[in-house]
């Protein structure tokens, strides 16, 4: 549960609860309340206390399985923006929370970024969730989540070669990009993990 994970990662960065009251400006009790699980905290909160701790947000908030109407699903956390450049545990703008079919969460950790810009349409539009899954190895032909030169994180087709790769956009108005084996790791690029679902707006 959430609240067992706050207090697992409070006390491993040795604060008690009244350290982390004082740096949220609320009172000891509500945030008891979090590790009691009384209440739970909302998903900038916990992006608070994910860099306050050091630890990911996703950590923090990935249920490894629940049952919720004879359906397990796990709860992953839905990213505005990843950063590759900031420290572990301040990389993202932590935005909400997705439900995702148990089966996706065995054995992986999972996040979910929301589509900025037109270069993935018309499959991907504005403001579509992907879920991925972390890993930084990812297959030829998948659709990964990447950041270049410690830029906003952002989802391409990844096509391997013998010495780099090519990130391709799947709007053909949009030109790929070929990044060889020492730019890959010189500029860096940084891979996030591969997209395994789309959740798309309707409209």
């Amino acid at each position: 549960m959430l609240g067992e994970r706050l207090a697992a990662a409070r006390k491993a960065a040795r604060l008690t609860q009244n350290d982390v009251a004082d740096q949220l400006g609320i009172r000891r009790q509500t945030y008891s309340a979090y590790e009691r699980g009384v209440s739970t905290p909302d998903a900038h909160t916990v992006g608070i206390l994910a860099k306050m701790f050091g630890v990911s947000a996703d950590a923090l908030i990935t249920e490894p399985s629940v049952k919720k109407h004879g359906t397990e699903y796990c709860t992953v956390p839905v990213y505005g923006r990843l950063f590759p450049s900031a420290p572990y545990g301040t990389e993202a703008e932590l935005l909400d929370y997705e439900e995702v079919d148990a089966s996706l969460c065995e054995g992986a950790t999972l996040s979910a970024l929301v589509i900025r810009g037109g270069e993935m349409e018309p499959r991907m539009a504005e403001g579509d969730v992907v879920i991925f899954r972390r890993q930084a190895e990812i297959p030829t032909g998948s659709l990964a989540v990447v950041s270049v030169g410690g830029g906003e994180a952002t989802v391409r087709r990844l096509i391997r070669y013998t010495d780099g790769i090519r990130l391709v956009p799947l709007n053909p108005a949009y030109e790929p990009l070929y990044y060889t084996s020492e730019e890959i790791r010189t500029l860096p690029l940084t891979f996030y993990g591969k997209v395994v679902e789309l959740r798309a707006k309707l409209g």
